[in-house]
């Protein structure tokens, strides 16, 4: 694959990574696993146990065990064609993926934003 063609791949499967941490940490539809999760990792008495319940609360680190899948399955790399593509690929998706996942809370934040200050506003013209 010519250079191009890997930064390409790179920020395309960024976007099922980030679709499917920001999913499973962040959703609704997975609220009531992702609660039990967090109880276990806040109340367990195991270290690891805790620490296994959190990867399902964070999408950050949720986003390294998809990463990880999606290389398995696509056999993506970058820069290098051996184990080090493979390093850095993952290192790379991760990171483009927390970036995606980033631009849509910030966008989801503003467009909520919005809403609560065009409530206020008809609020106080009601007045």
């Amino acid at each position: 694959m010519t250079l191009s063609t890997q930064i390409i791949w790179l920020f395309i499967l960024a976007l099922p990574v980030a679709c499917i941490a920001w999913t499973v940490t962040h959703e609704e539809i997975f609220a009531e696993p992702r609660d039990y999760c967090k109880r276990q990792s806040l109340a367990a008495k195991a270290l690891l146990r805790r620490k296994f319940f959190y990867l399902f609360t964070c999408e950050y680190c949720f986003s390294f065990y998809v990463t990880a899948l999606m290389l398995i399955i696509t056999r993506y790399h970058l820069l290098f064609t051996d184990w080090r593509g493979y390093l850095v690929s993952g290192f790379s998706l991760i990171w483009i993926a927390n970036i995606y996942m980033n631009l849509l809370l910030f966008i989801r934040t503003d467009i909520k934003n919005e809403g609560v200050a065009t409530k206020i506003k008809e609020t106080e013209l009601k007045k």
